[in-house]
């Protein structure tokens, strides 16, 4: 089951520093989608991966990383509206 990783990079201020933690999670396996945010220096990742892994290469690259929060990846929400059937 896919799983999302949102870590907090201290050094992620630039767009430099933001290609490289895109690269260096990139590279790990497992990996489907990476999202950065400079402003908030979060980057979320979302796979099948170990989410510790991620956070040893990051900090080899970059230096301080927090991991926030991990859990399950949202799967797309189906229609909240109950079907005409299914009230009954």
């Amino acid at each position: 089951m896919a799983q999302k990783v949102v870590l907090k990079i201290m050094s992620m201020n630039d767009e430099k520093t933001k290609q490289k933690a895109i690269e260096a999670v990139a590279d790990i396996f497992g990996v489907d989608s990476i999202e950065a945010d400079t402003r908030e220096q979060k980057l979320t990742v979302i796979g099948e991966m170990d989410s510790f892994a991620v956070a040893k290469k990051l900090t080899k690259k970059l230096g301080k990383v927090d991991i926030l929060t991990v859990g399950p990846a949202k799967e797309e929400k189906k229609d909240g509206k109950l079907k005409k059937e299914d009230r009954k």
